[in-house]
């Protein structure tokens, strides 16, 4: 055992073999394989929201020209919401239960998508709000539902529920364009269409919750000086600074491409062969970090894949096959590094409890950073004129990642013997 140290933020931090190993409870209800089908549907619904604004974003400019500068934020606000909205979800836990807070963020949820086709701006926006709230309270408690209930399986199951992330957010960005034009070229209608896959998954998720109470997902009290233990900032500053280069390109990707030539359908055709990608990359790669002695190898591989795929897609010709490289290359390494992020929630944990109030905190923490890249690539596009300074500011927020990325890869644990 290592020596005590006398700092609050440090009393956390212990070495991974020391980490008493709990038993699992049992599952309330339902066979594990059951609840993992019905997890993974829902976590199929998490990203269509954000991915399908993207490529049709210059129709909405276009429809709304007195807001179309204040468009360009819809890539911003559900994710600033995410952020805003995640420090809530364990509190909700405690109280109604992890599963039925998760039944009724799906259903706010299918609101928020029916809202937001009413193709008017305060409606528009007001729904992507909504939105993004349902997903961060969502996306924060089903890490700590993994680590409860499948707790010697944890890295497989984050895979998959990376998968289905990656899943989503690319058909959304595939079929956005076909879509809409099926529907008469109405954006709105489309946006709105949304709402009844989710309310397919709002529906199957519903039996999950138990009729008496639950397994508690989170302590009564906080984990005792989590959010001032320096290895609970860098997991949460990796998902961050990863999450808003991913959200980057969610949002800005397709009129990136589309400015640089490609028509509508062909843009949103490679942000979906780039999203993917990532299903592969989201499977293996944190089953591979999870084997391996620390992390910290896989977070430079993901950074470096990522980067090198958005610089391509910057500056290589859009008439030849080297784009679609660096789309792949793209893809590969963002579900590379949102697989390890959500991991590292996992790995760092030493039980549920843990992995939850910690899930609560990178991807609160975290879904608000995201929002900075997102919102500064517009802010700069309109100022320049161009995507000239996209660049030096994907290069920056990677630097960054890496740096949060190589302090949270590295083979520590977060004991949560210690509540309050």
């Amino acid at each position: 055992m290592t020596a005590p140290r006398d700092e609050l933020a440090d009393e956390l931090l212990v070495d991974v073999e020391d980490v008493p190993v709990a038993v699992p409870p049992a599952l309330p209800a339902w066979p594990r394989w059951v609840l993992a089908v019905a997890m993974l549907v829902v976590a199929c619904n998490l990203r269509p929201p954000l991915t399908s604004v993207g490529p049709v974003l210059n129709e909405i400019r276009a429809a709304l020209p007195e807001w179309n500068t204040w468009v360009g934020f819809l890539t911003m606000v559900p994710v600033l919401c995410m952020g805003l909205a995640g420090p809530s979800a364990p509190g909700l836990a405690r109280r109604w239960g992890a599963e039925r807070v998760v039944l009724a963020g799906m259903a706010v949820l299918v609101a928020g998508l029916a809202v937001r086709g009413m193709a008017t701006p305060w409606p528009l926006f007001l729904g992507t709000a909504v939105i993004g709230a349902a997903i961060g309270v969502v996306g924060v408690l089903l890490p700590g539902l993994v680590k409860r209930d499948f707790r010697d399986h944890g890295t497989v199951m984050t895979g998959l529920f990376t998968m289905c992330l990656c899943w989503g957010a690319a058909f959304a960005a595939g079929v956005m364009v076909p879509l809409t034009e099926m529907l008469g070229d109405h954006w709105a209608w489309s946006l709105a269409a949304w709402s009844v896959p989710a309310l397919c998954a709002t529906l199957i998720w519903a039996p999950m919750v138990p009729r008496r109470g639950s397994v508690p997902l989170v302590p009564p009290a906080p984990v005792r000086g989590l959010w001032r233990n320096p290895l609970a900032w860098q997991v949460t500053l990796f998902m961050g600074l990863q999450s808003s280069l991913a959200y980057a390109v969610f949002g800005w990707l397709a009129p990136i491409l589309r400015d640089r030539g490609l028509d509508a359908a062909a843009a949103g055709w490679m942000v979906s062969f780039s999203v993917v990608l990532q299903l592969p990359a989201a499977l293996v790669a944190p089953v591979l970090a999870g084997r391996a002695r620390d992390q910290r190898g896989a977070v430079v591989v993901a950074l470096a894949c990522t980067l090198t795929g958005l610089l391509g897609c910057l500056y290589l010709p859009v008439d030849g096959l080297q784009l679609w490289a660096a789309a792949a290359v793209l893809g590969i390494g963002q579900g590379a590094a949102f697989s390890v992020a959500l991991a590292l929630i996992v790995l760092r944990s030493s039980d549920g409890h843990v992995a939850a109030q910690l899930s609560s905190m990178a991807q609160s923490v975290g879904y608000t950073v995201a929002a900075f890249c997102p919102m500064a690539l517009g802010l700069l596009r309109d100022a320049a004129g161009s995507w000239d300074p996209a660049g030096p500011l994907f290069a920056a927020v990677a630097v960054a990642a890496l740096v949060a990325g190589l302090g949270a890869g590295r083979k520590l644990t977060l004991c949560g013997d210690d509540h309050r």
